[in-house]
């Protein structure tokens, strides 16, 4: 027996997929550069394969949230890694030494870094983050031109380019987006931007809503994966890239009036075939699943009964009674003529399809097809 054999959950990553999207994403955003964004490891799908599929498709760059994420992929590659949120001060030597892109959130943080530059006698490539409304990093847009012309005197820092983050680009009819622009070309101006190579603020929503976004270089993230946002356009037509699965452990025959699960949130109202599935809460399958989730067996949906536990789901195989344990059942993906998405259970939890593919845990075997 091999550890293949012994599989109790796993996702499939379709890595020719993966490349496909991007391509798509690249002709369609074209002449404008693409920056893949794969922090969090990825949306938690393997940032060190995923970054390979991508850096062997001809993506331009790739970005991160923080040290430790570009540190995994500059170990493995010699490729531009560029760090899109913020720097600890702590984490400045490493970054310099290992020629990170940095972000420059505020003038202490240029300082910081020119100094660090001028230590290690080298020099530094930085972007300025501009907070145009997000609220949340970056020299906000009442400061950031007086910020970045004091920045730009500093020593050994590269000013590679400028950039911001939207913060409602998934809803086209929102003014929130165009507002944002508007203060963004501003400080543009201001600074003469057309100084810097590298101009960006469209992410994966603005991309899809808002093509005045473009400026010289994109961020795309959970569009890689043939995933979109609930809300707004999806302008182009990407492939599904991963697949979610189990595998059925138990099948057994109860009668009426047994309850399934913690607190007794479901009762059998006949005599039914009670399937357990061995991934749960833990795995990423949603809380808001119980008693409402389905999954694909033989391409048959089979309702999710009870409430979902940390380990293990029931379900209801009245649709399937011949099925035995081993069987596969899929979680996310297609079975036979039927499929069930990203999105799916993105609306089944009132969330969002970023958090369903981050929320797959970590005992949740990552298989690259």
């Amino acid at each position: 027996m091999n550890k293949m054999d012994c599989k109790r959950v796993w996702v499939e990553i379709d890595l020719h997929a993966i490349r496909q999207n991007y391509a798509r994403i690249a002709k369609t955003v074209k002449p404008a550069k693409v920056m893949a964004v794969l922090k969090a490891n990825a949306y938690g799908l393997g940032i060190v394969p995923i970054a390979q599929a991508l850096i062997k498709a001809g993506v331009f760059r790739i970005g991160v949230a923080g040290l430790k994420e570009a540190l995994q992929v500059t170990e493995k590659f010699n490729f531009s890694v560029q760090i899109i949120g913020s720097l600890l001060k702590s984490e400045i030597p490493l970054a310099v030494k290992n020629n990170i892109i940095c972000p420059v959130t505020d003038y202490p943080m240029a300082q910081s870094l020119s100094k660090e530059a001028l230590k290690q006698k080298k020099k530094a490539t930085v972007h300025f983050l501009i907070d145009t409304g997000m609220g949340r990093l970056g020299m906000p847009c009442f400061t950031a031109a007086d910020e970045i012309r004091k920045a730009m005197k500093l020593p050994n820092l590269i000013f590679e380019g400028v950039y911001s983050h939207f913060s409602n680009a998934n809803n086209s009819r929102h003014p929130k987006t165009n507002e944002q622009v508007a203060l963004f070309k501003n400080i543009l101006n201001e600074i003469s931007g057309d100084r810097f190579p590298l101009i960006h603020m469209a992410n994966s929503d603005a991309i899809n809503n808002f093509n005045a976004t473009y400026f010289n270089m994109v961020r795309t993230g959970i569009n890689l994966y043939g995933v979109f946002d609930l809300h707004g356009r999806r302008l182009y037509n990407l492939k599904p890239t991963l697949a979610f699965k189990s595998i059925l452990i138990a099948r057994r025959a109860l009668p009426a009036g047994f309850t399934i699960g913690y607190g007794c949130t479901h009762t059998l109202f006949r005599d039914s075939i009670v399937g357990t599935i061995p991934a749960g809460y833990a795995d990423g399958i949603p809380m808001s699943a119980s008693n409402s989730g389905k999954v694909l067996i033989r391409g048959t949906e089979c309702p999710v009964i009870g409430r979902i536990s940390m380990d293990y789901t029931t379900i209801d195989l009245t649709k399937v009674p011949d099925i035995k344990p081993g069987e596969e059942v899929v979680i996310i993906g297609r079975s036979g003529k039927r499929e069930i998405t990203v999105e799916d259970w993105a609306k089944n939890k009132q969330s969002h399809p970023y958090d369903i593919i981050c929320s797959l845990g970590n005992r949740v075997e990552r298989i690259y097809k």
